[in-house]
């Protein structure tokens, strides 16, 4: 059994955003295929990288997923789908996963290399 990290929550947010990612398309009927496509490939990516990072969690799966939240932000231009509806929802589920693998990456650095100095200096108090 795995312990339940408390960074935990912001993977599980990540894997609401990847439903929602994958449930795009339909929510966009006249959507460009290829806007389809890259929402559904972004997120199974963000699904399954969500799924591994709360059972085995390692930081180069933020990391990945800062890589694709980024991805998501830029896609519509790289692709061809810049000033449509799909496009508007490409960039705020990227900023929310780049945002949130920004967060979890900071706060493991934090209990990594600040937590034990911090213990350690408000013990000497």
């Amino acid at each position: 059994m795995t312990k339940w990290r408390n960074e935990s929550a912001l993977d599980l947010y990540n894997l609401v955003a990847a439903v929602f990612l994958l449930a795009a398309p339909w929510l966009f009927v006249r959507a460009n295929p290829t806007a389809a496509i890259d929402l559904r490939v972004s997120g199974a990516v963000i699904g399954l990288l969500s799924l591994v990072a709360i059972f085995a969690f390692s930081v180069w799966e933020e990391w990945a997923n800062l890589l694709v939240g980024c991805w998501l932000i830029v896609s519509p231009w790289l692709l061809g789908f810049a000033h449509t509806r799909a496009m508007h929802f490409s960039i705020a589920a990227g900023a929310v996963v780049a945002f949130m693998a920004l967060i979890e990456l900071w706060l493991e650095y934090e209990k990594t290399h600040l937590g034990p100095a911090s213990s350690q200096a408000s013990e000497g108090n």
